[in-house]
């Protein structure tokens, strides 16, 4: 059966991608605060989809398929517009410490998902199925984090700016920590995303001195 609740909740967060990569660049804070919105109910459904289908006993190809594709838009959908407004508006949304969302940083964390992708599939054509890790899983979480905040960022910017709160004592420390958790998680989702990399190459290694002896490479 494919149109099982996991399934849908896949196929609606795979919907829900143009939503939130467009909604950001809406003028206002209202548009922002909605993608924070949406971004959230498609991160928890992230979480929830698979445990729910292994639960259920309704783990299907279909949703082998579609679950990582899912994470992988949404992903995109969220980065590059984080780095485009950064980037492009950046004084007015300009992160703590970083100022914009790094070119470098932004290949770094979807070249990661990329190779991943593909050691996967190069790993199973070997006989060779490579699970997901802590660390992995991990860094999905702070990647999650540091998303979340930093949209919610958009529209704390906007609405503080048209209620003039950043002049208050109040405003002024919320921005403050606000800002710090945007820049902090993006340091350590940075520094998470190269070490889970090089745990999944150190735990895989054999598979690369198997593909070497034989001479066929990746």
């Amino acid at each position: 059966m494919l149109w099982t609740l996991p399934n849908i909740l896949t196929l609606a967060r795979i919907a829900l991608t143009p939503v939130i990569a467009l909604l950001p660049f809406i003028q206002g804070w209202v548009p922002k605060f909605i993608a924070f919105l949406v971004f959230l109910a498609a991160a928890i459904s992230d979480i929830y989809d698979g445990r729910l289908a292994r639960r259920r006993d309704q783990v299907t190809d279909l949703g082998t398929l579609l679950d990582p594709l899912a994470d992988k838009l949404l992903l995109v959908a969220t980065l590059i517009p984080i780095y485009w407004i950064t980037r492009y508006s950046w004084r007015e949304y300009a992160i703590p410490w970083w100022g914009n969302l790094p070119v470098w940083v932004l290949v770094l964390l979807l070249g990661r998902e990329a190779f991943m992708t593909g050691f996967r599939w190069w790993g199973k054509r070997r006989g060779v199925v490579i699970a997901a890790q802590r660390a992995g899983k991990l860094k999905t979480i702070v990647q999650d984090v540091f998303i979340g905040a930093t949209i919610l960022w958009f529209a704390w910017k906007d609405l503080a700016t048209v209620r003039g709160w950043r002049r208050g004592w109040l405003g002024a420390m919320w921005e403050q920590f606000h800002g710090a958790v945007v820049a902090v998680t993006l340091a350590i989702a940075v520094v998470i995303t190269l070490l889970s990399l090089a745990l999944y190459l150190y735990r895989y290694r054999d598979l690369f001195r198997a593909s070497a002896s034989r001479g066929d490479g990746p």
